[in-house]
């Protein structure tokens, strides 16, 4: 036979895209259109309805950056359309295909009900089938000028990132507003062709199936009428069904289909817009659930339930019957679908809390499993905090975008830092905006690590990142490859549907143990470094207020525990860890407004700390430590004096007057209080760190060195970091000045000011205190660079085999050596409050306030001995897709910790983040909670969300061994309880005896008690 593939494939190709698709609206009308701009941000149904609205003309530009039209579309359904489908047909000027990030709308019908919403991908809107001639419609549509941030793929800066910058010239150039009979022959037939296609083309030349598609195409073509596409569309497909009607071969693999919807809660849009972008997509959801019966769609993210339900009640109500109906199935469980990495571990907790509880509360429904396809990595902790939420399994995506290594399962158990395990799948399709193209069929099913042992993957499917959802067409190529020869078959159900099936057939499926690390994406620990402060400070200050309201609850008569406020600040906070907004990854109005709401949660939070401690009665000054360990330290009075205090873990006590053995001592360049000795070299670095206790040196080289780096990744400004930063950079060594700022027998500072760049500033003041080793780096910098990233490293004499990070309710180990492609593609990685390095005997700490990237190394010197570099990444300056990204003021501290174990770095950590507070006090209440036991340290206290006044305390292993011990309780205890996560029991009342609780806990084990309140008569 003669090879005629290539004139065959041609002809179809263009009868298919020249003569079939432009015929599936053959038939159309134009709407009578009229416009209104809406004066600055949106505007409600109402305000727009009582506008006055202009004609307004097809090819006419319209649509500020970030502005919002209103356009009035009115028309009559043709006579000649009666008995047909007619649908309303609208081009916004719509650039691409990507329905997320430019031009949007909503229709509306006259009495404010969204109807359904239009992009590039599904720019119609139903009418009538059949229809009825001389029918009236009438629509109000609100129409989006959102910026298309992408264009030329990040090649270069933009100022439309924020509605301050953007100036106001028309973004796009209005193309359509018809009335249209949907010719559902031709359009079948277009889809029938996709399909086929599809499915040839990914067909080996050498299958017979490829050469049987491919002549039956052309046969087909030979039945088409070019003078009559609509008439003969029936004939052509008849042509077709036989190869269309060939089933899936009985071992093909088969691909659960899920429809999806991913909307970033910000982006490459702020959030106000994203509140508009769920009502659009859930209308469209909501729509295609109407037309197909078998359609079912997952989604996440409880806070986007919370926008629709409180701004869009129509909306609300169809998904209420779609979730009662089974076509929408809530998934995830959690608040947003967070970054990964980031958000401390109670955070993590209380984003699967509030998650899980919203679905509960509001569908009857508890969500199964966690659904993060696209965070950036994942950190060990989550398979036991996903277990504690009452997850049976785990959804990601996102490490297939590895740099380096291919990561080797699609369905595992996933094993955390505590030994628990989760089971894990990871779609081979690689995304999850699936369309059920002939090229993501064929990718699922080469790309599948388990072949032999499993035959089932999950495919997330609909347009995603800014919403637009499933579409109609994807369901039909859906259906078409639910047994099709020559492709794996495709089944729409429920993820709990197939979870439930791969674990069946692939119950002994293998392991993977510690964290999930993405080899990309690495510089979203740092970008953004204020935007990340204020997440660190908000959990912190979020932990003080439910400490010291649960201790007002308890002994101040009168005091009301502010359930509502803490729940509303919760929220705030578990939004902005959205994994675009925490990682620094949006548009610089997203990052403008997330500093606004953090400084706004600070000075609420504040408050209620205040009061709170203000309800326990004024009297002389006492010193609140909020954290999980006793404090012996130096205390900064309100006058300004410095004074010395021993206050139990999450207690109080006055300041005490006496002094400790070892004072400060301060000279040019030295500090010295007993337990470490500071020299400062000339150029401001640090020259020796002596551990007097240890007899031995800290540093191998220059300590606290400054470097600042060329920072151009390959893509991806700000979400990158290639490894190719480290072969240029300066070394920032130049000073200003150096000079004794504190000379007091409690506190010792040297402060050293250097100016670099292009009129950047940095000034650190340097400061030992009375009784403790560690070494605090307060720093200001006031940051104008471009493209760069500023590092500071601490070269320890240590020879480590390993660094020590702490990570949500524990800490993880990563090699400091890199024998293989995993290890050295770990060059910056995640950490929280603290980095430990230790040899046996010896260990240093460094400690952060609000640091999170981060990278360690190991060398060897010409002496023979180890240098272990610890170096913390403090700011960066990407331009994309925020050109002003980092540039400003920064504060922020850090330190370095000698002679450290991980008790003492455990315990510093929580220091450093959660500082001695001094105020007025007459009670002396005990503390709410005391533990007797290494190892076991206190998370969280507070009452519990039902408000039955019920004590409730999260405690975790915090060494990563076995702990034992005893909690011990400052009120009346009736008994106690281990609770889930949602504070539900998971045992029966224990013995408590004299407000005693025994405590025993594995490795980094996670627990929760839920402890009653004796009545006291």
């Amino acid at each position: 036979m003669h090879d005629e593939r290539r004139r065959i494939e041609e002809r179809v190709e263009r009868l298919h895209n020249q003569r079939i698709k432009p015929a599936i609206y053959a038939a159309t009308v134009p709407f009578e259109v009229e416009a209104w701009q809406a004066p600055g941000e949106p505007v409600s149904f109402e305000e727009a309805a009582a506008a006055r609205y202009a004609p307004f003309a097809m090819d006419t530009p319209w649509g500020p950056p970030w502005g919002t039209t209103w356009f009035r579309m009115r028309g009559e359904v043709p006579a000649e359309f009666a008995g047909k489908r007619v649908e309303a047909v609208i081009d916004l000027g719509f650039v691409g295909d990507w329905p997320g990030n430019q031009a949007e709308a909503l229709v509306h019908l006259p009495d404010g009900r969204p109807l359904k919403a239009v992009n590039p991908l599904n720019q119609y809107v139903p009418i009538a089938n059949p229809a009825v001639g001389g029918e009236q419609i009438d629509y109000l549509v609100e129409a989006a000028s959102n910026p298309d941030i992408l264009a030329n793929n990040f090649a270069a800066p933009t100022l439309l990132g924020d509605v301050l910058t953007a100036g106001d010239r028309p973004l796009y150039t209005f193309q359509r507003a018809d009335i249209a009979v949907l010719d559902e022959e031709v359009w079948h037939l277009d889809l029938d062709l996709q399909v086929l296609l599809g499915v040839m083309v990914h067909l080996g030349d050498h299958e017979p199936r490829r050469h049987e598609i491919l002549h039956a195409l052309d046969r087909a073509m030979d039945a088409l009428d070019l003078d009559d596409i609509s008439g003969s569309a029936a004939a052509v497909r008849e042509v077709l069904a036989p190869v269309l009607a060939k089933p899936a071969h009985a071992s093909a693999h088969t691909i659960s289909g899920v429809g999806h919807a991913h909307i970033d809660s910000a982006w490459l849009w702020p959030i106000r817009e994203t509140k508009r972008k769920t009502s659009r997509t859930f209308s469209n959801v909501t729509s295609l659930a109407d037309e197909y019966d078998d359609f079912i769609f997952a989604c996440s993210q409880a806070q986007q339930y919370e926008w629709v339900r409180d701004n869009y009640p129509h909306v609300w109500a169809r998904i209420q019957e779609s979730v009662k109906k089974g076509q929408w199935a809530p998934v995830g469980g959690m608040w947003v679908e967070s970054d990964g990495n980031l958000p401390g571990g109670e955070a993590i907790a209380r984003q699967l809390i509030h998650g899980k509880r919203f679905f509960i509360e509001h569908f009857g429904i508890e969500t199964k499993g966690v659904w993060l396809p696209d965070s950036f990595g994942y950190n060990a902790a989550y398979p036991q905090l996903a277990k504690l939420a009452g997850n049976e399994w785990f959804l990601t995506q996102k490490i297939s975008w590895n740099q380096t290594n291919k990561f080797p399962h699609h369905t595992f158990w996933w094993e955390g830092i505590d030994g628990t395990r989760i089971f894990t799948h990871f779609p081979p399709v690689d995304t999850y905006n699936a369309r059920f193209s002939g090229e993501e069929m064929d990718r699922a099913v080469r790309n599948y690590s388990e072949k032999g042992a499993g035959s089932r993957s999950l495919a997330p499917f609909g347009w995603g990142d800014g919403g637009g959802g499933p579409t109609r067409e994807i369901m039909e190529r859906a259906r078409r490859l639910a047994d099709l020869e020559g492709s794996p078959k495709v089944v729409v159900e429920h993820p709990d549907e197939f979870f439930a099936k791969a674990r069946a057939e692939y119950e002994d499926a293998p392991v993977w143990n510690g964290e999930l690390y993405l080899e990309l994406h690495r510089a979203t620990y740092t970008s953004q470094a204020r935007t990340k402060q204020g997440n660190r400070r908000s959990e912190h200050k979020l932990r003080e207020a439910e400490l010291w309201a649960t201790t007002a609850a308890l002994h101040a008569p009168g005091y009301a525990y502010p359930y509502e406020k803490l729940d509303r600040l919760w929220k705030t906070v578990l939004l902005h860890q959205f994994h675009d907004i925490l990682p620094g990854s949006s548009i610089a109005w997203v990052h403008r407004e997330a500093e606004a709401e953090y400084a706004r949660v600070a000075v609420e939070l504040e408050e209620l700390t205040g009061e709170a401690i203000a309800a326990l009665g004024g009297g002389q000054p006492r010193v609140f430590n909020t954290g999980p360990f006793e404090r012996r330290e130096v205390v900064r009075n309100a006058d300004g004096t410095t004074g010395w205090v021993k206050v139990p873990a999450n207690g109080s006590a006055p300041v005490d007057n006496v002094v400790p053995d070892d004072l400060v001592i301060v000279e040019d360049r030295a500090l010295d209080n007993g337990f470490v000795r500071v020299e400062l070299a000339e150029d401001g670095t640090l020259a020796s760190v002596y551990d007097r206790i240890a007899r031995r040196e800290v540093l191998a080289d220059k300590g606290n060195l400054l470097r600042l780096h060329t920072d151009l990744p390959n893509y991806w400004d700000a979400w990158d970091i290639d490894k190719h930063y480290k072969n240029r950079y300066t070394d920032l060594v130049d000073i200003e000045s150096v000079q004794v700022v504190e000379r007091d027998v409690l506190v010792g500072s040297i402060r050293v000011t250097r100016t670099f760049g292009k009129g950047s500033k940095i000034t650190q003041t340097i400061t030992l205190r009375a009784g403790s080793p560690r070494i605090d780096f307060e720093t200001e910098i006031d940051w104008h660079e471009a493209e760069k990233i500023l590092k500071a490293g601490f070269p320890i004499d240590i020879r480590a085999p390993h660094s020590s990070a702490e990570i949500q309710f524990g800490h993880i180990q990563r090699p400091t050596h890199t024998n293989t492609s995993w290890e050295a593609a770990r060059f910056e990685v995640s950490g929280h409050r603290w980095v430990h390095v230790a040899e046996p005997g010896y260990g240093v700490a460094v400690i952060n306030d609000s640091t999170y990237g981060h990278d360690v190394s190991r060398t060897v010197r010409e002496d023979g001995g180890t240098t272990t570099k610890v170096s913390l990444s403090l700011v960066r300056a990407p331009r994309v897709p925020d050109p002003e990204a980092d540039q400003g003021k920064h504060r922020f501290t850090y330190s370095l910790l000698p002679g450290a174990s991980i008790e003492d770095a455990v315990a510093e950590g929580y220091a450093l983040n959660l500082p001695l507070r001094v105020a007025d006090s007459a009670g002396e209440p005990e503390p709410v909670v005391s533990v007797d036991g290494e190892g076991i340290t206190v998370e969280a206290v507070k009452l519990a969300d039902d408000t039955s006044g019920d004590v409730v305390v999260r405690l975790y292993e915090s060494r990563g061994g076995r702990a034992q011990g005893v909690l011990r309780t400052g009120f009346p205890l009736a008994g106690a309880r281990v609770t889930d996560l949602l504070e539900r029991p998971l045992t029966e009342d224990e013995a408590a005896v004299d407000g005693a609780v025994p405590v025993t806990l594995r490795p980094f084990q996670i627990l929760t008690l839920r402890l009653k309140r004796a009545e006291v008569n």
